[in-house]
């Protein structure tokens, strides 16, 4: 009898983390106030079958997008290019937002607009994933799984099977 399996490796590396500000937007013109958050990244990727050498994923490769990707986010302003009411312009070297009411101005090398309509751990989580799951071509990896923590105990995991 021929077993069937499945390997799933997880890296949640002590610096697989990055920190910066946002505020969530919500229905009827509503959003938190900017605040900040340390965020918490952990990683899992599943599969079938391990590659000739006996390994699902070469794991230094693996981290080290995580690492890039954790650096892409640190010490920013996050901003949703995709979201319906919040405008914003960038101005020279500045980044203007408005949003209900509200006006914020930025340096711009201090800003990083996502394409997401929000920046809440939901969509970080899936950003994430989509920036991740390009590394692991050629890999015999099936499925991804990004998790994303804002604070202890308060985070969101978003898993999807990988093209191909």
């Amino acid at each position: 009898m021929t077993e069937r399996g499945t390997y799933r490796l997880e890296l949640g590396k002590e610096d697989f983390k990055f920190s910066c500000a946002h505020f969530t937007l919500f229905a009827g013109g509503a959003a938190e106030p900017l605040h900040g958050h340390n965020y918490r990244v952990r990683v899992e990727v599943e599969g079938e079958r391990l590659d000739p050498f006996g390994m699902l994923v070469d794991f230094a490769a693996v981290k080290r997008a995580v690492r890039v990707l954790c650096a892409r986010l640190d010490e920013r302003v996050l901003l949703p290019e995709q979201a319906p009411d919040l405008v914003w312009e960038r101005r020279g070297e500045e980044i203007e937002a408005r949003f209900a009411g509200r006006r914020y101005l930025w340096p711009a090398s201090e800003v990083l607009l996502l394409p997401i309509a929000n920046t809440s751990v939901e969509l970080l989580a899936t950003w994430l994933w989509r920036e991740l799951a390009p590394e692991l071509a050629g890999y015999p990896v099936r499925r991804l799984a990004v998790a994303v923590e804002e604070t202890l105990g308060q985070g969101c995991r978003y898993a999807a099977p990988l093209p191909g």
